[in-house]
């Protein structure tokens, strides 16, 4: 009796190990290839949200696991395009991360993309990058500063938005603690 395979679920699942899985030891968490930004558990969010060198390196491990360029720590041994390639994704999946953590927060209300899959992020990256940009994250009006942020033009907005970095960072930090 011949074995029959289902190649769809294979390439699924392979897909999935190779992006995932040294987020899986990483963060001791179970992603699967429909896993979005707003599924990351507080934890996961709040590490992957703070800049520095072990962010950096665990969005390496998801990027080029995505893009099958092996371990985060060949990053140095990829040719210029494609480093250029995984920084910028880095960067522009770190922004969906902190602007998640915003909303989280109640200082967002709506995210561009956020039923996408971070796979579909990832790998739709050229593509969605410009869709993103013209549809920045919306400030609450809730927000104690709201009055500042809505006489200022589109662009200002989201630098308004990204100059409250380091106020969402202390203040998630905060909600997560016990």
């Amino acid at each position: 009796m011949a074995k029959i395979v289902d190649f769809e679920n294979y390439r699924t699942r392979t897909l999935e190990q190779r992006s995932f899985g040294p987020w899986h030891k990483r963060f001791r968490e179970k992603y699967v290839h429909e896993t979005r930004v707003a599924d990351l558990s507080d934890s996961t969010l709040f590490f992957l949200a703070e800049p520095g060198e072990n962010s950096t390196t665990a969005f390496y491990e998801l990027i080029m696991g995505i893009w099958d360029l092996g371990a985060a720590s060949k990053f140095h041994y990829l040719s210029n395009d494609r480093q250029m390639m995984v920084v910028d994704t880095h960067l522009f999946l770190a922004d969906q991360v902190r602007f998640e953590m915003m909303r989280r927060l109640g200082w967002l209300t709506s995210l561009p993309g956020e039923n996408l899959s971070i796979l579909e992020v990832v790998l739709g990256f050229a593509k969605h990058k410009d869709t993103f940009r013209k549809n920045p994250p919306a400030l609450a009006e809730s927000y104690p500063d709201y009055d500042s942020y809505k006489i200022l033009t589109k662009g200002d907005r989201e630098v308004f938005i990204r100059q409250r970095l380091e106020e969402a960072l202390d203040m998630f930090k905060k909600r997560m603690e016990p």
